[in-house]
């Protein structure tokens, strides 16, 4: 009755639908995950942004990496900006979506170790193999606030670090790079400023991070999990009826056999 199961076509359509089944499940706890992740940055980006403010030498220090619960965190330092050494981040999009640049200016603290300060975004008016121009930052000892963020790389930015650009120039922002470029002790990660505002309003601050929307992933793990259990359903479906089509087809087949006897 059902020895058509054993036919080359039915044997595969068979294996493909015991490999959908795990793999959809797999699929399904995957976004799950990427939906607790995200639960679980919203809330440290909120704890950090209500947070008060604490120096920036407290979470990190040369060469030390930011700890995740520390992301966001807003942070103070005291010194000066060093703007003979800026440098642009490339590629970078404003809160319209205006593709341009991040400046990347240090902050030498009072002790000569150097703060990476992100000071926010200016668009790119000009060739991209020239060097921008940039408003200066205030001037002589201040004390900047930020947020504090880690070092970028290629794996959790899908940013590519491409090498040979123009001078200043960099894709991601690292500051071990920095490190090696200053030869100066440069703090783990960097600062996204936030206070003092620029004069002119230009570079344009970045503003924070969306901590609110969890994404569609939770939507996506139960659609993934539901075509798990599908697959299984529809087999039976077709396997009902492939059997109903041939008993139907083996009855036509003998119905004139019949007939003709019966004469």
């Amino acid at each position: 009755m059902y020895r058509f199961l054993l036919t080359r076509q039915w044997v595969i359509l068979t294996l493909v639908t015991l490999a959908l089944i795990p793999t959809m499940i797999k699929l399904g706890y995957w976004q799950l995950h990427r939906h607790e992740h995200k639960v679980a940055l919203n809330t440290v980006i909120s704890d950090s942004l209500a947070a008060k403010p604490v120096p920036a030498e407290s979470l990190t220090a040369p060469g030390q990496r930011i700890k995740h619960d520390d992301l966001y965190r807003r942070v103070t330092a005291k010194g000066h900006f060093d703007t003979a050494h800026e440098e642009v981040v490339r590629r970078r999009t404003n809160s319209d979506g205006e593709v341009g640049y991040h400046v990347l200016t240090p902050f030498v603290l009072d002790d000569g170790r150097v703060l990476v300060v992100n000071r926010g975004w200016i668009p790119a008016d000009g060739a991209q193999t020239a060097f921008p121009k940039i408003p200066a930052p205030a001037q002589g000892e201040i004390t900047v606030t930020g947020r504090l963020m880690a070092d970028e790389t290629t794996a959790d930015s899908g940013i590519k670090n491409v090498q040979g650009l123009p001078d200043r120039q960099v894709m991601l922002i690292s500051s071990e790079q920095e490190a090696r470029r200053l030869g100066k002790q440069v703090l783990g990660g960097y600062i996204e400023q936030t206070a003092p505002e620029p004069k002119g309003g230009s570079p344009e601050l970045i503003p924070d991070p969306e901590h609110s929307d969890i994404g569609p992933h939770m939507a996506y793990a139960i659609q993934w999990w539901l075509f798990s259990a599908g697959v299984p359903v529809g087999w039976v479906i077709l396997v009902r009826r492939e059997r109903r089509d041939r008993a139907s087809a083996a009855v036509a087949e003998t119905a004139p056999e019949t007939a003709t006897a019966s004469v």
